[in-house]
């Protein structure tokens, strides 16, 4: 995922074992896991567009338990490559989509949306393990904070994504003050796709669905660029395909918008994707643009 704006870190970042213990299909691109159970209460909410690094255990449990404290940071990652092939967890970035400090399961529980794009072979090894998700399994998750960053104060926002970005729009919607007010503009792949969630009544939310062929992310840059210069008081939160919040953040520039009141965040990039175990490798390079997620 790359990162195009001030981060808000969270106290703790260690390694935190959680069990899947629900799963349900929301839409065909969307599988919502739930996770907790585990080390569930060494979590701390966040609130907004808290996001997390999580281990997915393709090849079995051991691959979790051969994981390194801070596997997010430079030698930490570097340990976690020499997990050897089959036994290595494939790592991805997901947003929380909502947090309960008591779920139906009794204790804390976190739910996390899946994009799901392909089928068997040609979807990416995040979209296959959400597909396949059953009650029980373990995942390591390490959390990374927030994205969203406003000044102090603001009262106005500008949030652009493309379905990636739509669990992150969705829980800084949550967040807001119910005197916010503003635009949500959301790109879905379909019709079915779209998934309404709660905003403050002064936040109009707009969903856009692309066609087949568009690279996503461009009807929701085209609604952007219709839209009046935003108010001088705006926060815009742009995420999504990397050329989304890249294009988006230069075309409010260019309207005067001070830069220092845009947080940005390329979650995928079409084309690109981050390693996985070769033996995980069964579809084209670039295939799982589920790697957000963060999503």
């Amino acid at each position: 995922m790359a990162r195009f704006s001030s981060l808000v870190k969270p106290a703790s970042q260690d390694l935190i074992r959680l069990e899947v213990l629900r799963t349900e299909r929301l839409s065909p691109h969307w599988m919502r896991i739930t996770l907790g159970s585990g080390e569930i209460d060494a979590f701390t909410p966040m609130g907004y567009d808290q996001w997390f690094r999580i281990f997915l255990p393709m090849g079995g449990d051991d691959g979790l338990e051969r994981i390194p404290a801070k596997a997010n940071k430079i030698f930490g990652y570097l340990k976690y490559l020499r997990i050897p092939d089959g036994v290595r967890p494939v790592m991805r970035n997901y947003t929380v989509r909502a947090y309960r400090s008591i779920g139906e399961s009794g204790g804390a529980e976190i739910d996390v949306d899946f994009v799901l794009h392909g089928s068997g072979p040609t979807a990416g090894p995040a979209s296959r393990w959400a597909d396949a998700a059953q009650p029980g399994e373990s995942v390591v998750i390490i959390d990374e904070g927030l994205g969203f960053n406003p000044q102090r104060g603001t009262g106005d926002v500008l949030l652009v994504a493309d379905e990636t970005g739509a669990p992150a729009v969705a829980g800084v919607c949550a967040s807001l003050p119910p005197t916010a007010t503003g635009i949500a503009i959301i790109e879905a792949p379909s019709e079915d796709d779209i998934l309404p969630f709660d905003a403050p009544a002064g936040v109009e939310v707009r969903w856009i669905v692309r066609a087949d062929a568009d690279r996503p992310g461009t009807r929701a840059l085209a609604a952007l660029q219709d839209l009046a210069a935003p108010a001088s008081g705006t926060h815009a939160f742009i995420v999504g395909e990397q050329s989304l919040p890249t294009a988006a953040r230069r075309h409010l520039v260019a309207q005067g918008m001070d830069k220092d009141r845009i947080s940005f965040v390329g979650y995928w990039r079409v084309g690109a994707a981050s390693p996985a175990p070769k033996s995980q490798q069964a579809q084209p390079a670039g295939s799982d643009s589920s790697a957000q997620g963060r999503r």
